[in-house]
């Protein structure tokens, strides 16, 4: 039996779990935080159908390191597997481009005083040379939306 490889990060929020629960849902603030790559990158597309089997696709327009004047279009794609308000999100996840396979975010928010704490935890699926060499770009990613969320609620 293999062994799944779990990416987890977790983040504090001074924010209830509902304003938390409703902006993964809620395209116009979803574009702000879902994979929007800082400074440059944007996402140009963010399309949202909130329910369980609803489906997501979100496109980020990344500048190419080596001549920033080109870009890169990175399509993220999933359907949610459980909705329940405001305590957990959960869906598959897919880059189209880089993986011929979905895996598995489970989000789980939970109140803690007058704010919150978010744990987004990421099944990518067994442990091999692939899986291991995506693990550090995956948690460095999370963190990056994680902390855009932040931003995008401070408005």
């Amino acid at each position: 039996m293999a062994t799944s490889t779990i990416v987890r990060v977790q983040r504090a929020f001074d924010c209830t779990a509902e304003a938390i629960y409703d902006a993964w849902l809620d395209p116009r603030m979803a574009r702000q935080f879902w994979f929007a790559t800082p400074p440059a990158g944007e996402v140009i597309r963010c399309d949202i159908e909130p329910g369980v089997n609803g489906r997501f696709t979100i496109v980020d327009r990344r500048p190419l390191e080596a001549d920033p004047s080109r870009h890169l279009d990175v399509e993220h794609t999933g359907r949610f597997l459980q909705l329940d308000r405001p305590r957990r999100i959960a869906f598959t996840f897919g880059l189209p481009q880089f993986q011929s396979h979905e895996t598995a975010v489970i989000i789980d928010i939970e109140p803690q005083g007058d704010g919150c704490q978010l744990t987004l935890r990421h099944d990518m699926g067994p442990a091999d040379e692939e899986t291991r060499e995506m693990l550090e770009r995956a948690e460095e990613g999370w963190g990056r939306v994680l902390a855009n969320l932040e931003r995008a609620l401070k408005g």
